[in-house]
């Protein structure tokens, strides 16, 4: 009989959580990750749990739904378990509404979402003064306020995770062989392996560009404006990003596309003029041909799983992913989404 129950390779915010999923349910789980965790796009700086827009529902924002609602126990569980802070909290978003069009088109989404998130979230239309002071000017004097968007942190995050599994016996191995079943959660690297073997783009990465100013916003809302995400941070920095590159020379570097996402920042949220800038990151983050994350049977692997693709969602994703893929791989049982599945990208 195998030591182990499940094996899962790679350390980023899928695999740490489908491990946690798995231990918790009760498996004997080994982690295994060359980089060690956190190392690739999971360790980041921004980490907005944003949602879809309500309106033309669909498979992945429903699913999107369900892991931002489910997130708060899955995040307050593994804080209790590790003693780590991952920085979670639901403290909804704000936008600014710049024209009168998309004015009209966020009133007819704050009544599809009085349905469609099922009265355990608002999405409204206010106005600014009514937003505080925090609210960044709107050209309408409007803004939108959610209060399904979340905050965390990434990397602490991942270390949160990291602490939890240890408590659980789980440790994260730079290499071990594979035992019991496999779960491939291995970013980018999985997806290259993918389009390598099937001699065509199954899925590529996108490098993010962002940085993290010394800006104590306290417990105020996330705010997104002129494509700018701005997430404060429970340590009293504050996240700003990001950007997304198809094309890129170095997947780690930052440059001068980082500068206009930061002078955009500051020109949408005057308050930020003269905070100190003090990281500057740069990843690349996994996404599918489909977009949606890809879930199931392993196209190469046989007998093997895969959960792959979080790209810009991933960790709002990763409490409904690990179930998922969890009462999968432990109960032969499968609930994911036609959209989600490897042969939507293939």
């Amino acid at each position: 009989m195998a030591m182990v129950d499940v094996t899962v390779r790679g350390a980023g915010i899928f695999g740490l959580s489908i491990a946690w999923t798995c231990a918790r349910r009760g498996a004997k789980v080994q982690v295994v990750d060359p980089f060690g965790p956190g190392a690739g796009s999971s360790g980041g700086l921004v980490g907005a749990l944003a949602p879809h827009v309500p309106e033309n529902w669909n498979a992945k924002k429903a699913f999107q739904f369900d892991s931002l609602i489910m997130a708060k126990p899955f995040w307050t569980q593994i804080e209790a378990t590790g003693g780590v802070s991952s920085g979670y909290a639901r403290l909804g978003r704000l936008q600014p509404i710049a024209d009168a069009r998309t004015l009209e088109l966020a009133h007819a989404r704050a009544v599809s979402a009085a349905t469609l998130w099922q009265g355990q979230a608002d999405w409204r239309v206010v106005e600014t003064a009514e937003a505080g002071a925090w609210c960044p000017p709107s050209p309408t004097g409007f803004v939108i306020h959610d209060t399904l968007s979340a905050r965390m942190h990434p990397r602490r995050a991942c270390a949160a995770l990291v602490a939890a599994l240890a408590v659980m016996g789980v440790e994260v191995q730079t290499d071990a062989r594979d035992q019991g079943q496999v779960v491939h959660a291995t970013g980018l690297a999985g997806l290259q392996e993918l389009n390598q073997a099937f001699g065509k783009t199954v899925g590529n990465g996108v490098k993010g560009q962002a940085a993290l100013l010394r800006f104590d916003a306290g417990d105020a809302p996330q705010l997104f404006a002129d494509a700018v995400h701005f997430v404060p941070h429970a340590d009293g920095t504050l996240a700003i990003g990001s950007t997304s590159e198809r094309d890129y020379d170095d997947p780690t570097s930052t440059d001068a596309a980082l500068d206009d996402v930061l002078e955009r920042a500051t020109r949408a949220v005057p308050v930020l003029h003269g905070a100190e800038v003090i990281e500057r990151w740069a990843g690349v983050r996994p996404r599918s041909k489909s977009r949606a994350p890809m879930l199931g049977a392993h196209p190469l692997h046989q007998g093997q799983f895969i959960a792959n693709g979080g790209f810009k969602i991933g960790f709002g994703m990763a409490p409904k992913v690990a179930k998922v893929i969890a009462d999968l791989v432990l109960d032969g049982r499968d609930t994911i989404p036609e959209d989600f599945r490897p042969e939507a990208s293939l």
